[in-house]
Order: C-alpha cells, then sequence, then structure tokens
C-alpha cells in the first residue's frame, strides 16, 4: 500500500451514535469524535467523514414521535435534519480552526462515470487546502427509502473513489461479533478476518429504528472496501480515543482485512454501480463464469432487459436468471435488441458490428459481487 494511501481515512459515524436513539444530535459526543478526526489530521492523516444523522434529527426538530415511512416525510425531515447536522459540525469544526464542507451524494453520482471523477477531484483538492468534506447521503431527492444502508456502503464507496486506506465504521456495539451479543450470551468478539469470508454474514444482523444498517450492511461495505485493498475496523463509537489508539496500531474492534481479490480503478467503479439499469441475457442455458474474461458479442447474447442507453451499467444474466456479472454495454437496449434480430434473421448476413457488446475490460464476475448483494 502506498504511503498516500496509508494516510488516508474514511471515517463513518451512524445515526443511532449520533442521535442518541432518536432524540436529536448528541453534539456533547459529536464534539468527540470532531477532536479525534482533528488529532488525526495534526498527525499527518487525511480523513473524510461519511455521517448519517440528517433524517433523525428532522424528526425531532419537526417534534415528530417516530421516524415516518413515507418519503416525501423522510425527504421533508432530512432536509430540516441536514441544516442542523452540518451547523453542529461547523461549530465544532471551528473550534480547531478548521473548515468542513458539505457534500450530498447519491447512486447517480456514483453511476455517471464523469460525476464519479468530479466528485473524486472535488474531495481530494478539499483535501489538499485542509477543509474535511462532510458527506451524506442526498436524502431529500433520492428515490428510495433504504439506498446506502446507514450510510455503510456510501462510506465504502467514498473510500474507493478517493484511494482511502482505511475505513473505520463507528457503532454502537464493540464490533462484530459470532452471535447478536442482545441475545446470545456466548457471543464473542470477531478481532480480525478476512472481509471476504462467507460465514461473516450469517454473523451479521438486522438494523435498529433509527438507522438503516446494521451489521450486514457494515459487513457489505468491508467487502467493497476490500477490493481496492483497504481494511476496516468496526469499532463502538464511544471507546474513549479510539481513532489514535487504532491509528497507532492497537486492535480495537473488528479488523476486516482485504481478500486476495483486488479491482482497478475502472473495475472498483463498475463494482460500486450498485443499481443496474438492465440486463443482458447470456445465449446459453448455464453459462460459465469464466466466459467472463471474453467480449460478449452479439452472438453470444440473446435477449435484453429494461431500457438502459449506451454506456450505463448492466447484468449480464444466463436464460434461466443465473447472475454471472456486470457490465458497461456498448449500445443502447433497442441497439442490442435490433442486432440480435438482425442476427437470426434467415437472411441476414454477417453484420458490421464494430464493437462488442460489453468488452470483457468492462465486466465484474457475478463471484467478486456476490458478498455485495
Amino acid at each position: 500500500m502506498s504511503a498516500n494511501r496509508r494516510r488516508r481515512w474514511t471515517v463513518k459515524i451512524g445515526s443511532a451514535l449520533l442521535t442518541a436513539g432518536g432524540m436529536g444530535l448528541d453534539r456533547h459526543a459529536l464534539q468527540g469524535w470532531v477532536d479525534q478526526i482533528c488529532g488525526l489530521r495534526r498527525a499527518g492523516l487525511d480523513v473524510v467523514l461519511v455521517s448519517s444523522g440528517a433524517i433523525a434529527e428532522g424528526v425531532v426538530r419537526l417534534g415528530w414521535r417516530q421516524r415516518p415511512s413515507q418519503l416525501p416525510r423522510l425527504q421533508a425531515a432530512a432536509a430540516v435534519g441536514q441544516m442542523g447536522l452540518m451547523q453542529a459540525y461547523e461549530d465544532a469544526f471551528r473550534l480547531h480552526g478548521v473548515h468542513a464542507a458539505q457534500l450530498l451524494l447519491t447512486h447517480d453520482d456514483f453511476a455517471d462515470r464523469a460525476r464519479y471523477v468530479n466528485v473524486a477531484a472535488t474531495i481530494r483538492t478539499l483535501l489538499r487546502m485542509g477543509v474535511i468534506p462532510v458527506i451524506n447521503e442526498n436524502d431529500t431527492v433520492s428515490t428510495e427509502e433504504v439506498c446506502f444502508g446507514d450510510n455503510d456502503m456510501l462510506a465504502a464507496l467514498v473510500g474507493n473513489m478517493i484511494g482511502a486506506g482505511h475505513l473505520l465504521i463507528l457503532t454502537d456495539q464493540e464490533g462484530l461479533y459470532t452471535r447478536d451479543p442482545r441475545k446470545s450470551a456466548d457471543a464473542r468478539l470477531i478481532a480480525h478476518a478476512p472481509a471476504d469470508a462467507a460465514w461473516l454474514r450469517e454473523a451479521a444482523g438486522g438494523s435498529g429504528a433509527w438507522g438503516r444498517g446494521g451489521m450486514a450492511s457494515k459487513v457489505r461495505a468491508a467487502g467493497l472496501f476490500a477490493l481496492s485493498g483497504g481494511a476496516t475496523t468496526i469499532a463502538a463509537g464511544h471507546t474513549r480515543n479510539l481513532m489514535a489508539r487504532i491509528s497507532q496500531g492497537e486492535p480495537i474492534g473488528t479488523r476486516l482485512e482485504p481478500g486476495r481479490c483486488r479491482l482497478q480503478r475502472r473495475g472498483l467503479w463498475l463494482a460500486g454501480c450498485l443499481r443496474a439499469k438492465g440486463a443482458l441475457i447470456v445465449a446459453r442455458q448455464q453459462a460459465n463464469p469464466e466466459e467472463m474474461v471474453a467480449d460478449l458479442t452479439v452472438g453470444l447474447s440473446a435477449a435484453v432487459r429494461g431500457d438502459f442507453a449506451a454506456g450505463e451499467t448492466i447484468e449480464i444474466e444466463d436464460t434461466n436468471g443465473g447472475k454471472l456479472g456486470k457490465g458497461i454495454s456498448n449500445y443502447s437496449a433497442r441497439d442490442i435488441k435490433r442486432m440480435i434480430a438482425d442476427a437470426a434473421s434467415p437472411h441476414a448476413s454477417s453484420p458490421a458490428v464494430a464493437k462488442p457488446v460489453i468488452s470483457y475490460r468492462n465486466i465484474v464476475p457475478h463471484s467478486i459481487l456476490e458478498g455485495l448483494a
């Protein structure tokens, strides 16, 4: 790992910690985390903060007794709460003479390659200026209530985007346990494990009333972040001086190390496109996943599903619905349908297709993606 990666961290703080169980922002605790982040900065680390809490803060400000289920009311709460959340961070960082910057992101910012590159450049510029980026999901324009899993996946996506070496996820538990410690007296803390271990997903539980995550989303986030070679620590946010102690190598919480699988920049971006626009159906009842290392041509294509444009991310499936991978289509759904029909015509000559439907360089096999679903 390069020196730049080792000195760059992404820290994620969830809503359960920030809002003290839904009772509004815990400003004393928030100040403590900001103090620690500024301590890391003085030690020479670059830190990007991913923070939940806008909806929960908005619910309290609006005088509601519980988190609403209707999307418009959730978005209204986010709009109100985001003001209070950023005001609290700005006040806390100002005590250290540090500026904070707000970035609100959605899936579209990660799905569109040009926007993805632009966001990455903005974050790196802020870090060079000594500004702490504070990132949250843009709940006010999201079209689905559950998107990034209480920002765990958002933190992993941002970490991969900027080439961070460490992802620290703060939670209300000591780390990941073999079983839910709230229900099993014999639950044991998992001190360290490879992030791609399948048994980790079995140890993960559900989510709380005020958050949208839970350990399952944290394990998925660690798996995604590991594809860039980064390590993830899941630890109790109220542990005394935990950020400095972790940076000095003290084992705290659960550390999930990267496995053997690595993706380069384009592959990381593609793996992070969590919502595909459609699907290409490969002309096999049960296609061999090893075929995903070759171009997918019109001759290998049976059908398409959905309405997508050229350059958008789509699923790759066999005719039985089996997942084979994810790729970037060189053609629109309409053009692929036309090419498949032309190729099937008894009067068709060899079509002059300049590019394959999906180039192998733009494919990530399902074997890499299955732990991120």
